[in-house]
């Protein structure tokens, strides 16, 4: 038995499924999770000490690699002066200004996860509003608050189970639920429910059924539609944001949200979120306005010095996004030649890629749906005996950093050529 497995037994004692979070118990693909003991650049060492090329990079927080170094430095010297506070630090204020210059939002709030930010920002909404209702996208993920767990991706897809035990039916009732990609389906709901929607929030990229990239002049249809009702567009850039673009999807599409939430990468791998937006709106939030919002470890200084640190990095080298790019494409295309005559379809925005195992082209959550489970356990398999760590879902994405060499992207294809 090996140390991941020993590991494994002993946390289904104690934790539920073995896991803090439900897709890393790896049931989808019929294994036992690899218990990992380190990274370092862009690699991972598991408690058996088995190396592998990290393809999940913290699920996307780090774009600069394990143990940035200067990551790494700014979190040591924060340490040295404390690890928390619950009270204002000048590094909080430092870390707003640059998330603002660089995304275009005048304020921000800070938390500590991306699910606090989306539901921070929907109550938010809805009390600029004074409306209930929000529009969501089947197979999209906004993290795991009450209202959000409707039709979700991610997780909750992949373990089948795409709605939540313990969410109060009335409380879901004000969730409603349009097709990604289809802006009559997003019109329908606001003409069904006048004067009702607060907000309609959209991954920008849906990166939680998979990744699926927003077909030509959705993300502009959203932003009139919300504009024709009277309700607010909000973003959840957990994944996208800084990402993409040092403006997040905001920069990379052109298009401009009233609401955008954050997380990962603003923590440089630290637990965090972040949600912003105009200075009218976040006026609204206590305790300058009538919307409540709280949290002892918000801003806490170590999360701020690493998520200042790799946004600085960001900043400074705006290179970094272009080779991102050109490695994504190379994996992309790399992939697709290595699965030709296998039903496969390679969908990628930047540097976020999924391989969906599908005859059809994958531009909505129905037809990632349709996607061959049984092929995926197979893949993700022979990734893994081949030293390649991705992740254990169909319905996820692989990650590249900064650090990925051509040589570590060329080694995948070739593992992709062997397995089928």
């Amino acid at each position: 038995m090996t140390r991941s497995e020993q590991l494994f037994e002993a946390a289904q004692k104690v934790l539920p499924g073995g896991v803090n979070s439900p897709v890393r118990a790896c049931r989808a693909v019929g294994t036992y999770p690899r218990f990992l003991e380190k990274g370092r650049g862009s690699r991972v060492w598991d408690a058996d000490g088995k190396e592998y090329i990290d393809l999940i990079c913290s699920w996307g927080p780090l774009l600069l690699g394990h143990c940035n170094e200067t990551v790494e430095t700014a979190v040591q010297e924060a340490v040295k002066k404390g690890l928390s506070f619950g009270a204002p630090t000048a590094i909080e204020v430092e870390m707003a200004e640059l998330v603002c210059e660089m995304t275009g939002v005048e304020m921000v709030r800070m938390v500590n996860s991306g699910t606090e930010a989306v539901m921070s920002a929907l109550r938010l909404a809805r009390g600029a509003t004074d409306r209930s209702k929000i529009i969501k996208f089947a197979g999209c993920y906004h993290g795991h608050s009450d209202s959000m767990l409707v039709k979700a991706g991610s997780g909750a897809l992949t373990g089948g189970a795409p709605d939540s035990a313990g969410v109060p039916a009335e409380m879901a009732g004000d969730t409603l639920t349009a097709d990604y990609n289809d802006l009559d389906s997003v019109r329908r709901l606001f003409e069904a429910n006048p004067g009702q929607v607060a907000a309609a929030i959209v991954e920008p990229v849906a990166a939680n059924m998979g990744v699926v990239p927003p077909q030509p002049g959705f993300l502009q249809g959203l932003r009139d539609l919300c504009d024709e009702f009277g309700g607010l567009l909000i973003f959840d850039e957990v994944i996208t944001g800084f990402r993409l673009a040092p403006g997040g999807a905001q920069e990379y599409y052109g298009v401009r949200a009233d609401l955008v939430t954050y997380g990962k990468i603003i923590g440089g791998g630290m637990p965090v979120g972040a949600y912003g937006g105009s200075r009218k709106l976040m006026e609204l939030v206590a305790p300058l306005g009538p919307v409540y919002q709280a949290g002892t470890l918000s801003g806490n200084p170590v999360a701020m010095a690493a998520g200042l640190a790799q946004l600085k990095t960001l900043q400074s080298n705006p290179s970094i996004y272009a080779e991102l790019e050109r490695r994504g494409a190379m994996l992309q295309e790399g992939l697709r030649d290595a699965l030709k005559g296998i039903p496969a379809q390679v969908n990628r925005v930047g540097s976020i890629l999924t391989v969906f195992f599908t005859e059809q082209p994958v531009t909505t959550y129905e037809q990632a749906k349709s996607s061959d489970l049984e092929r995926f356990k197979h893949w993700y398999l022979g990734l893994l005996q081949r030293g390649i760590y991705a992740a254990p879902s169909q319905f996820e994405a692989m990650f590249l950093s900064a650090v990925h060499t051509d040589e570590e992207i060329e080694q995948i294809i070739r593992a992709a050529r062997e397995i089928f």
